[in-house]
């Protein structure tokens, strides 16, 4: 055995201590690869369901949207109607009570002779 040999000889024994101190974190690393594989099918199979029951409570929310959306038309029907009654009932009780009241404080104002006729005139204002 010469000395190229033996130098070959250490050459592959290195080569192998390398090889095996390599191949350890590559073999960690296959099984954090597999442990993640586990983890993502495990976390489709929840998601799954989960997606479904939020497809139900968007569709029940949408369906409670829509009947709000009915009670808020019906609101504002009802509001417009109000007013419109508040406007005849105005209109109709309001003048005519308004007409009564000067009618009567006119009336009231001639009784009493406080009315613009019944003050003397001065005869500096003219």
């Amino acid at each position: 055995m010469s000395g190229a040999d033996i130098a070959g000889l250490i050459a592959a024994g290195v080569f192998a201590v390398l090889v095996a101190l390599l191949a350890l974190p590559i073999l960690k690393l296959g099984k954090v690869f597999d442990e993640l594989t586990l983890t993502i099918r495990s976390l489709n199979n929840e998601t799954t369901p989960l997606i479904g029951e939020v497809t139900k409570t968007v569709a029940s929310t949408n369906a409670q949207l829509d009947k709000v959306d009915s009670i808020t038309s019906n609101v504002s029907d009802a509001s417009a109607n109000v007013s419109a009654l508040s406007s005849l009932v105005t209109s109709t009780v309001g003048q005519p009570l308004i007409k009564v009241a000067s009618f009567s404080h006119g009336l009231r104002k001639a009784v009493k002779g406080d009315g613009p006729a019944s003050q003397p005139r001065h005869p500096e204002a003219e």
